[in-house]
């Protein structure tokens, strides 16, 4: 009949031991770092220990404490079992960051971050010059992305339960004319001013000109009200002004004047274009309009000039 049961060692295997010289102390450094007592066997004058808190000794890392001084006359001696004997799973609580390698981690294919009680939990990624975090804002039941090791200080991006994304830092503006900007000049190319901000999400909106933060594709739109155009108006240019190029809205008022030459009292004109820009680059609205007439036309303060980040 074959043998059963667990294969036969090939080889004798030793625990590894170390003498202690009593001092009179209570403290001593072991030879070998131990998760806690029970990795011991301790025997002073052969005789065994008890291990424990109350007990005869206890150990953690590289340092044995007895609760009774070892004198110099002691014979002390300890056993390390776990240089002999293995365990599947560590003693709970055993396992510091120090122990885990610095290579890449392999992690089960599940795995939970707190205790389902009410408390903000994340996950920080250390950087050279910046730190970023991805966390459960408890309060809030929202998955935030930001800047930093500190949860909700710079969020860059908030999903929250319902599945709505944010993004509090996109640059994203929207500006109006505080008052009507009237009399504009005839043959000349005029800035539109634009002195109301309704909103301006990352600050990037100031002096009636947008300036990109970063280089990206953005979406930029105006809407525009003017009253009183003279009817000698040969032509209007609407230029939307990019560091790259300009967009350009023409108009012939005489397809609203009914060939009658008569002034337009109301005159409204959009136009959007997705534009690319670099960082820094800037966007501003301008009017250039050519007639013989009187400088007459007036913007109108339900004009808006609005723009954002795509991509």
């Amino acid at each position: 009949m074959p043998y059963l049961g667990n294969e036969l060692a090939t080889q004798f295997q030793a625990f590894v031991t170390q003498t202690i010289t009593g001092d009179g102390s209570t403290g001593y450094t072991l030879d070998r770092a131990v998760a806690n007592g029970k990795e011991l066997l301790v025997y002073i004058n052969n005789v065994k220990q008890e291990e424990g808190s109350g007990k005869a000794y206890t150990a953690s890392g590289t340092t044995i404490t007895f609760s009774e001084a070892v004198a110099s006359t002691d014979s002390c001696y300890v056993v390390f079992l776990g240089s002999a004997v293995q365990t599947v799973n560590p003693p709970d609580g055993s396992v510091g960051s120090s122990k885990i390698s610095s290579a890449d981690l392999v992690l089960p294919k599940t795995v939970t971050i707190g205790s389902a009680g009410a408390e903000d939990t994340k996950l920080v990624f250390d950087g050279n010059a910046q730190d970023f975090h991805i966390g459960l804002d408890d309060s809030a039941d929202s998955l935030t992305i930001g800047l930093g090791s500190t949860l909700g200080t710079t969020s860059h991006m908030v999903i929250d339960a319902n599945g709505h994304i944010t993004k509090p830092l996109q640059p994203a503006f929207l500006a109006q004319p505080a008052s009507a900007q009237t009399d504009i000049p005839k043959n000349a190319v005029t800035t539109m001013v634009f002195g109301t901000e309704r909103y301006d999400q990352n600050g990037d909106f100031s002096s009636n000109t947008f300036t990109a933060p970063v280089t990206g594709k953005y979406l930029l739109t105006y809407s525009l009200y003017f009253q009183y155009v003279d009817g000698t108006t040969d032509y209007l240019d609407i230029i939307l002004d990019t560091s790259n190029r300009d967009y350009y809205n023409t108009h012939d008022p005489e397809y609203i004047q009914d060939y009658s030459g008569n002034d337009v009292i109301y005159f409204t004109t959009s136009y959007s274009v997705i534009a690319d820009m670099d960082a820094n680059d800037t966007a501003f609205v301008k009017v250039g309009m050519n007639n013989s007439g009187a400088d007459q036309m007036d913007l109108q303060t339900s004009s808006t000039f609005s723009g954002c980040l795509l991509a």
